[in-house]
Parts: C-alpha cells; structure tokens; sequence
C-alpha cells in the first residue's frame, strides 16, 4: 500500500525478491497540472507495469474495499507512503501490517519527516519499519538503518539515499516476518521531547528574513527540489510583488559588510541574494520564476531587468 516514488521502488524490490505480491493498493486517479488531466500515483504505475491486481479505495472503510482486501487473503500487508489505515484493515493479516518510515523512530513522526529532518539540521538520518497500531508511527520496531547526513543535504538527494537503504529493509523486515524471526521493540518512551514532521503547507514554505542566513539556507535545503521554498521580489516603483522559487542556494563568505534586513544583493550578472537577519546574504543559486524553468543565477539574470535593483527588494507576505 503506497503512492509515491518512495513506495514504488519498495514495490519493485518486494517483487525483485521473488515475494509473492498478490496485490497492490494506492490513492485514486486525481487531476493534476494546469490542464487538471488525471494522473496516476508512481505505485500505480508500477503496479501496472508489473500487471499486479490494483485497488484504489476512496474510502478504507467502505465495506465493499474491506471485502475485496480479505478476498486476497494476504498473509503480511505492507504500507509505504499512503494513508493513515482504520484498524479493520491494519490488523486483517496473520501477520499484521509493517510501515516504512523515513526517519529514526521515535523521532519525526509524521508526513515530513525527510523535510523536518534537514530543516532542523540533524547530522544524521535513516528509515525504521515498524508494526503498525492504532496511532500514528507509534507500533513497535522492527529495524532500523543510518546514515550521516552531507551538510548540503538536500530533500531530494536525502529521500534517494533512504529509498536505496529502505527498499533492501522492506525486503529484509518482510523475510523475517515470514520466517518468524522479527523481533518488535516497543519505541523508547522519553522525557524529553522528540522532533516531530508536521505536514508541510504553502506558509511554509516563505523564507522569513527576520531569520539567520544559515537558518534560511537549511529551510532551502529542506524544501529543494519540492515545494521549493518562496522568496517575494518586491518593486518599490510599480507595487508588484512576484513569488521567486528558490531551489539552491549558498551563504556568502564575504564577512566585510553587513547589510540591512530584506535588501535585494546583486551585480545584475553573477550573483543575486538577500541580506538576512544577522547581515549575511543568504545567495541564490538555482531559482524558478512564475510559469518558467528552473535556471541557474547567471542564466536568470541575463533575463531579468536589475537596472533599478535600488527599488527592488525581498518581502515576506504571509497571507499569499
């Protein structure tokens, strides 16, 4: 049971393995693009590529799902990136149902957890499957793997890396499960707080100047390549205010100035930044414009009238 990429790959390694997938399960069809054509989840389309029988229930309730879920009589259910299930389906199996999830439980429990982790700064990382129970990402441990996150961590690069070591667990966890070699560890129970990974919403999403350049720079790291994090150009003379999608960027080294909160920095050709809440610029390297392609700073700017950069600056509009 899945719909992302994350999920697809695990359904490809389940069936490399030679496991015995009797069916899939994914979210429906829903419009998507500009055009609203209705598209398919990454699992659907390797399910049917695989020509695997596919369920895409509305409902995890509706009985009619229930009773087509047990007419498989699936031994072992195994979920990666869908939805929260009802316990009628989560304890259905002999053997119950394993979750995989991107992070190091306990901590980052929740729809984020690659995101959260970067934002937060962690210097590591890793994926955990786990026996699923009545709330969320709280069942019992199965296994566990790590990785040293690099310092430029990016969601992208960081969600590939767990997929490579995520997609083997799922294979492994299933294999012990069947072989009835798994041992399930209740998750730690802490004083202290763990992190969690709230989902993440368009506000988000809106590089507050109010805020360090290294702070700025991991919110970036964190949201690159999607949503993207948002910065908004704001043009003193003619009032508009334009959403900038910033997909990479860097903090200047340059330590000789300091420059007022929310100032627009460029030379109109190489570089183009802003200046953040300690003084340092916070660089952008890759951004997309409204309604075009991802360009690097140089590219951008050779297409950019900067003439009157004095007017522009950096804004945060919260309410958009």
């Amino acid at each position: 049971m899945g719909t992302p990429e994350f999920a697809s790959g695990c359904l490809k390694a389940l069936v490399e393995a030679k496991m015995n997938v009797v069916a899939v399960a994914t979210m429906p069809d829903k419009p998507i693009g500009r055009g609203h054509k209705m598209g398919m989840s990454d699992v659907k389309k390797t399910a049917l590529e695989l020509g695997l029988p596919l369920m895409q229930p509305q409902n995890l309730k509706d009985p009619a799902f229930l009773q087509e879920l047990r007419s498989y009589e699936a031994d072992l259910q195994i979920v990666v990136a869908f939805r929260m299930l009802p316990e009628a389906v989560w304890a259905m199996p002999r053997l119950g149902t394993f979750n995989l999830h991107a992070s190091l439980l306990p901590k980052y429990r929740g729809a984020a957890p690659i995101q959260r982790a970067i934002w937060n700064g962690e210097k590591e990382s890793g994926v955990t499957t786990f026996l699923l129970d009545k709330d969320m990402d709280t069942g019992a441990i199965l296994f566990q793997e790590t990785i040293a996150l690099d310092p430029e961590e990016t969601a992208g690069s960081l969600h590939d890396r767990l997929l490579s070591i995520g997609a083997p667990l799922v294979v492994k966890t299933a294999k012990a499960l069947f072989e009835g070699s798994a041992q399930a560890i209740p998750q730690p129970i802490t004083e202290i707080p763990v992190p969690e990974a709230p989902k993440i919403f368009k506000k988000d999403c809106i590089l507050d100047f109010a805020k360090t350049a290294e702070e700025l720079h991991r919110q970036v790291k964190a949201l690159s390549p999607y949503p993207a994090a948002i910065a908004y150009l704001h043009n003193a003379e003619t009032g508009e205010t334009t959403p900038i999608k910033v997909l990479v960027s860097r903090i200047s080294t340059d330590s000789t100035k300091s420059y007022e909160q929310g100032s627009l920095i460029s030379d109109g050709k190489h570089f183009m930044g802003m200046a953040c809440a300690d003084g340092k610029i916070l660089l952008f390297e890759k951004i997309q414009l409204p309604g075009k392609k991802a360009l690097t700073i140089e590219d951008c700017l050779r297409g950019l009238r900067l003439e009157n950069r004095n007017r522009l600056s950096f804004s945060k509009v919260m309410n958009n």
